[in-house]
């Protein structure tokens, strides 16, 4: 049995402990308009009390009674005080909890409860000199039971908290694994929480992968479990705005499966994502992203999930966002040169590129803009902000250097897919 904790209860003189409990006699009389005053007091700056109906009033009056009654007995001598005394606190704090309430709400109920009671004793001690100092010799043995009712309570309420948030991440974690493997619940739990996602058969989904830059994928240690737990908690929040996303750390990497929204386009996801990216990294949570192509239904999200895993690699080594779907197929095969295909540029390329990175990149820049201005040179030189005659010198040169003719349509192929091959390598413009 747990120890029995007796009341901080000083010695007085005789006619200073009569004054002491006359006061405690006076509020004991009146203790149910205090919890009266208490609910009121509640109602009127708790707003998620305020909203509550009279089945929960009544609950939240009879742990106010029972928590005044409780101390009553306590400073009048009449009992001592052990822990399961306070079970039915504890009972109380886990249905605030289970019903949803934030921890800040509770807490501020019972601040309120101890300070209606307290007011209730000054007014109860008077004016009168014998009662003031009465009443001051209540304040330890009061600040003693509610730190240890509070403290009892709120661990309760931290607990039941703690069980529901594993359930929920034990059932988010089955959820995913099941929509991995390619299927899609049809009853039970599973299914309740597919559709309180938004996840169904036919809905376009997204798969987002995220990882600390220091974990595994980038050759350091195994990334720190409260850095997931923070990237899991910014990806559920940057959900808010348009519906929940179910989010799941799984073996050091935290997958997010967002729905589109009717209407919605891939490039609001990858703009959100990218924005709680950079955000964690100002915070000191620098991870690396890969976002998929739309997986248009559950039977494509094992699909979407490798191409998530396979865009982390073209992040760069300092975290940031790889987008498939903002990437043209032109892209994506540069990023995915290999050494042969390195080996395929002609020399002659390279050593241009490479002489032009050292001197500002000019020559560059005027077969991005020439491609880009679909092969009007007047327009590329314009965009350039250089005279005609200096593109048309600019591409000449290039010729001369590199055997390629920017004008015919190979030609500039085979210098993009150059150039796309060292932006992939992070060998562009500026020499990165």
């Amino acid at each position: 049995m747990p120890r029995a904790i007796a009341p901080f209860l000083p010695e007085l003189s005789e006619p200073l402990r009569r004054e002491r409990l006359r006061i405690l006699d006076a509020v004991k009389e009146r203790v149910e308009q205090v919890a009266k005053t208490a609910l009121a007091v509640m109602r009127a700056e708790i707003p998620a009390y305020a909203v509550q109906d009279e089945r929960f009033f009544e609950d939240v009056r009879h742990q106010l009674l029972s928590h005044y009654r409780v101390q009553l007995a306590l400073l009048v001598g009449e009992r001592s005080f052990a822990p399961e005394d306070l079970a039915f606190s504890r009972a109380a704090a886990m249905r605030r909890a289970r019903a949803g309430f934030a921890l800040e709400d509770w807490i501020s109920a019972f601040r309120v409860g101890r300070q209606v009671f307290w007011e209730a004793l000054l007014d109860s001690a008077g004016q009168s000199a014998a009662g003031q100092e009465a009443v001051l010799t209540l304040v330890a043995p009061l600040m003693r039971y509610m730190d240890y009712a509070s403290t009892q309570a709120a661990q309760a309420y931290l607990e039941f908290q703690q069980h529901v948030v594993a359930d929920a991440d034990r059932e988010r974690r089955d959820l995913l694994d099941q929509l991995l493997a390619g299927g899609v619940p049809t009853r039970g739990p599973l299914l309740a929480a597919a559709q309180a996602y938004g996840i169904g058969a036919h809905v376009p989904m997204m798969v987002v992968m995220a990882v600390c830059v220091d974990g595994a994928k980038h050759g350091g240690a195994e990334p720190d479990a409260e850095d997931s737990y923070i990237t899991s908690a910014a990806i559920s929040a940057a959900g808010v705005r348009s519906a929940r996303v179910l989010v799941v750390v799984r073996q050091g990497e935290v997958v997010a499966v967002p729905v589109l929204r009717t209407g919605a386009e891939p490039e609001e996801v990858c703009a959100r994502f990218e924005e709680v990216q950079r955000r964690l990294a100002r915070d000191g949570t620098v991870l690396a992203m890969g976002i998929s192509t739309v997986a248009r239904g559950a039977a494509e999200l094992p699909r979407a999930y490798q191409e998530a895993r396979a865009a982390l690699e073209f992040v760069p080594s300092g975290g940031g966002v790889a987008a498939l779907p903002r990437l043209s197929p032109f892209q994506y095969l540069a990023l995915r040169a290999d050494d042969i295909a390195r080996q395929l540029v002609d020399p002659r390329i390279s050593a241009l590129l490479d002489e032009d990175v050292r001197r500002g990149g000019a020559l560059t820049a005027t077969v991005r803009a020439f491609a880009k201005a679909d092969l009007n040179l007047r327009l590329a030189a314009d965009q350039l902000q250089v005279h005609h005659n200096t593109a048309h010198y600019r591409l000449r040169r290039i010729e001369e250097r590199t055997g390629r003719n920017p004008r015919r349509i190979a030609d500039l192929m085979e210098l993009l897919v150059a150039l796309a091959i060292r932006d992939a390598a992070g060998e562009g413009e500026n020499g990165q």
